[in-house]
């Protein structure tokens, strides 16, 4: 079945985003996603590598094929509604910005303890003991790859792969959020997961990483950083965000981390002094720079598929 292009429903989509941001409801499409991928663990579970590509398969395919139920819509107008709730239902810029907001403010009242229990909201570090530099740090280098994860990666699939490349992506991005950690529980079960996600991410990444350096108040650092940095971090793709929002804002990022009692030393990337309070608002600023270029070049991406697409379609007939 040939794929929809629909840079309105993307565009709608956005827009929807920036309005409403990420309702914390128990009926948000994502929140009954993780639901059911949690009760279909509870069936399949097993410390096996092969049970964890079952669970993987059936949640990700599962979502893949509403998307294609939706292309299926014999109403453009209908899908170009369906599309533009499907695009706001897998993106969380809006939330992101105010998360990072939400951190600023608490360290800008020196409210430790404020900060520390709303992290968890942005990533999986123990806040327990952090200070506020390490809470700054921490909140810069989430929004960094969360950049990937909740904009610019969620846009690139809908721009190549319409419905079912948004619906298939936040999938998978979520089933890495709840099994794809390195646990004794899924070590194995979660391999899949995590390894999916790696592959789905690895494109957007670069592209968060080259459109930051276009974004950023300081191209040539960001790019240099970029190029010298972006390989050092554990995660294939996080780096390369990471990376071009320390060159971008003239911060070094990395450093020593622990997740649940496991703690991580990481490389650090960048010249600048580790971040600081101050330097949260900008990253948000960066953030959301950033978002605004991924929202134009899937836009303009779809558009030019679409175009090619009816195109061919016009030739056959």
């Amino acid at each position: 079945m040939p794929i929809w292009y629909d840079p309105l429903g993307l565009a709608l989509g956005v827009a929807l985003d920036r309005l409403l941001g990420d309702p914390r409801s128990a009926a948000h499409p994502v929140a009954v996603f993780g639901r059911a991928a949690a009760k279909l663990e509870q069936s399949l579970y097993g410390d096996t590598k092969a049970q964890g590509v079952l669970h993987v398969a059936i949640c990700v395919g599962g979502a893949a094929a509403i998307g294609v139920a939706v292309q299926r819509i014999p109403s453009p107008k209908a899908r170009t509604v369906a599309t533009a709730l499907a695009t706001w239902a897998v993106l969380g810029g809006t939330t992101l910005a105010r998360e990072g907001a939400y951190m600023a403010d608490a360290l800008e009242h020196d409210d430790l303890e404020r900060a520390r229990a709303r992290l968890p909201h942005l990533c999986g570090r123990d806040p327990a003991a952090l200070e506020a530099p390490e809470l700054a740090r921490a909140t810069v280098e989430s929004l960094a790859e969360n950049t990937s994860d909740a904009v610019v990666a969620p846009l690139f699939w809908g721009a190549v792969a319409g419905v079912p490349g948004l619906l298939a992506y936040r999938a998978i991005n979520t089933l890495d959020a709840m099994i794809g950690h390195r646990s004794p529980r899924y070590q194995r079960f979660g391999w899949a997961a995590a390894r999916l996600d790696d592959v789905a991410n690895y494109v957007p990444a670069r592209v968060t990483g080259l459109l930051t350096v276009l974004a950023g108040p300081d191209r040539r650092q960001a790019l240099a950083v970029l190029r010298r940095d972006g390989h050092r971090h554990p995660s294939p793709n996080a780096g390369r965000c990471e990376a071009a929002f320390a060159g971008a804002l003239g911060v070094t990022l990395g450093g020593t981390n622990v997740y649940g009692g496991r703690t991580e030393h990481r490389p650090t990337m960048g010249d600048g002094p580790k971040p600081g309070v101050g330097d949260i608002r900008r990253a948000v600023r960066l953030t959301g720079m950033v978002s605004l270029a991924a929202a134009g070049a899937a836009m303009a991406a779809s558009f030019l598929l679409n175009r090619a697409t009816m195109g061919r379609r016009q030739g056959i007939r």
